[in-house]
């Protein structure tokens, strides 16, 4: 092995660490950017209630709160068949 002394050229232990600070900087410069897509643009209208489902919504309630809202058993315990058999 052969050791050429402190004047050696290819030597610097913090090369790596400067690197790494100069990258940094450079990707810190840049800002976050968000773009939607006309697609989401389109999902995100077609989420807003149609006024008769919000209706239909709205009776119900009025119903649930008055006390006049009757549960039909039979329907109901065969939707949750429906359901889970399909799964």
């Amino acid at each position: 092995m052969k050791i050429q002394g402190p004047n050696h050229t290819n030597f610097n232990p913090y090369k790596n660490q400067i690197q790494k600070q100069q990258d940094y900087n450079k990707n810190a410069s840049q800002k976050d950017q968000l773009e939607i897509s006309n697609q989401a643009k389109q999902l995100q209208e077609s989420e807003k209630v149609h006024p008769k489902r919000e209706a239909y919504v709205q009776e119900i309630k009025n119903a649930v709160e008055s006390g006049e809202y009757k549960i039909n058993h039979e329907k109901t315990a065969q939707k949750m068949i429906e359901f889970w058999s399909n799964q």
